[in-house]
């Protein structure tokens, strides 16, 4: 059998001297590599400073109302039920209620430093879900350590009470019925030269009894253990706290 040759590798050329200036290039240039992409780092740089900016501006924010705390005191302001007097408190044959109350509240401004305003005032009467009265304050202002008393006539015409309310039960056995009131306005503070904006608050007095009046005589509203409570109506998106 015949031995099989192989041609024999072409011999590497050498290299010329000196060198070319594209070996001399070529030798100089890094070889690419390709870098890792800085996407996370750099998001993470951006919610490092944005979580810093946020609790900074919290601190700064807590800071401003110490300091505004110490220096002014600030309290909410108070309101008290001084009197109500009923002039009519009747339920006809048809279930038609009719009403009218002659009624007081004081507003007291307990602050040193502030003065508060006040927009006209919407008054509600509650008695068992049912209005038994409506009515209005006309705007005002409690200056410092100031206390003012507030009147208006709360009434209302025709309205229609069910057959199975307690309140038609109630004033057909001439008992005393529970009396709720509420007070919805805009209020804003003055502090020396600056004014806040307008805040919605409403004013809840619970824990009367109001009764029908005999004859002509104006029935007295017990409010001795009536309670106001003040809220701020606070809306935040659909919510209001």
């Amino acid at each position: 059998m015949a031995e099989k040759i192989y041609p024999a590798a072409k011999p590497t050329p050498n290299p010329t001297f000196p060198a070319t200036k594209a070996q001399l290039y070529n030798h100089s240039r890094p070889v690419y590599r390709p870098q890792p992409r800085r996407t996370r780092s750099i998001c993470c740089s951006c919610c490092l400073w944005i979580t810093f900016t946020i609790i900074l501006l919290i601190l700064i924010a807590a800071a401003a109302a110490g300091v505004f705390y110490v220096l002014y005191r600030p309290h909410r302001p108070t309101f008290a039920v001084s009197s109500i007097h009923v002039s009519q408190f009747s339920l006809s044959s048809s279930n038609k209620l009719n009403t009218k109350f002659n009624f007081t509240i004081t507003a007291r401004n307990p602050n040193k430093k502030i003065s508060f305003s006040y927009d006209p005032v919407t008054v509600s009467f509650d008695s068992n879900g049912v209005d038994v009265g409506d009515g209005t304050i006309p705007a005002f202002t409690t200056a410092k350590k100031n206390t003012t008393a507030l009147r208006t006539v709360v009434s209302v015409t025709g309205q229609s009470v069910d057959d199975s309310s307690e309140l038609k039960s109630d004033l057909k056995s001439k008992k005393s019925v529970p009396l709720k009131i509420q007070l919805d306005t805009k209020v804003k503070a003055k502090v020396g030269g600056f004014k806040s904006k307008k805040v919605p608050i409403r004013v809840t007095c619970d824990g009367m009894k109001a009764a029908a009046p005999a004859g002509k005589s104006a029935a007295t509203v017990r409010t001795a253990d009536a309670e106001c409570k003040v809220d701020l109506r606070i809306k935040i998106w659909k919510w209001t706290v």
